[in-house]
């Protein structure tokens, strides 16, 4: 059972790569036209996608999905609820856990979306905690994307708990990226900053779509990127969270290169969630190809 001790800050290295000035063809030219970064400013940075794209299929088709449209690097969702690995399966069996994580398709594990079902004040909540840091050490995985509290909840009482869980992750060698989200603390991006503060080692997990569409609309959040671990992506509007590619808000060119001021070196994840009517394995395979035009 693990107890409560003081987080560490471990650091992060990353290279340059060169600049690339891109136009976009078609339709695609006209909501995200030129994008240029600077050869200094800009790492080495990758296209990935969640298993929740195909949350409908068991583990082992969704990344044969993802294999079939081109992807090379993936983020598991272990969620009790809608994932395709449950937190308190990985403590009953690590063993096999582990094996189903290296069962990729040779697809490459870059990040780990956990959402645990207990309240923090239950000692499995912690123990579940671990198990997913040890499936994360023995997969090579490095992030692991978390859930602010919902609003209402006591500052002082979220600093403990994200401190417990960075503690936590840098024993194994990983480390811990806030979901920005609607609803919870981190749906302000100041309020996500001073967490950042507030817990030495704590990074955010970027999702845009929510400062374009939350209550946060048409708000800056480029204060978020320098403790930026993780990014995920759809195309939204103020008034959906996710449209069609090409249809929405998002300025992948700009996001990119803001990204890129901060030495961001990981992962722009997709995170197409399937829509009615429309194609999710187009639209999938336009996302990717649009991200590697910008990089």
């Amino acid at each position: 059972m693990f107890r409560r001790g003081v987080a560490a800050n471990p650091s992060y290295g990353c290279r340059a790569d060169r600049g690339v000035d891109v136009a976009l063809p078609g339709p695609l030219a006209v909501s995200y036209g030129k994008c240029w970064i600077s050869p200094e400013r800009n790492p080495k940075v990758f296209v990935a996608a969640t298993t929740r794209c195909f949350a409908e299929l068991p583990l082992d088709a969704a990344l044969q999905r993802l294999v079939d449209l081109e992807y090379t690097c993936m983020e598991i969702m272990i969620h009790e609820t809608g994932g395709h690995l449950k937190p308190s399966e990985v403590l009953a069996d690590l063993d096999r856990a582990v094996m189903q994580c290296r069962q990729t398709h040779r697809l490459t594990a870059v990040a780990f979306s956990v959402d645990i079902d207990l309240p923090d004040s239950d000692d499995r909540y912690y123990d579940q905690f671990v198990a997913c840091c040890r499936l994360a050490k023995a997969s090579k995985v490095v992030t692991l994307t978390v859930r602010s509290a919902e609003l209402g909840t006591p500052f002082n009482a979220e600093v403990e708990r994200l401190r417990t869980l960075v503690a936590i992750a840098t024993m194994e060698g990983a480390r811990v990226g806030l979901l920005t989200e609607t609803g919870r603390m981190t749906q302000d991006p100041d309020t996500a900053v001073v967490l950042c503060d507030a817990v030495k080692g704590l990074g955010i997990s970027l999702d845009p779509s929510y400062y374009v569409c939350g209550p946060h609309r048409n708000g800056n959040y480029e204060q978020v990127m320098k403790h930026t671990y993780h990014v995920r992506l759809r195309d939204t509007t103020k008034d959906q969270l996710q449209v069609r590619v090409g249809q929405g808000l998002i300025e992948y060119g700009r996001l990119i290169s803001q990204l890129a001021k901060y030495r961001y070196d990981r992962a722009l994840c997709v995170d197409i969630m399937p829509m009615q009517d429309v194609d999710q394995q187009a639209e999938m395979r336009k996302m990717r190809l649009l991200l590697e035009s910008l990089l």
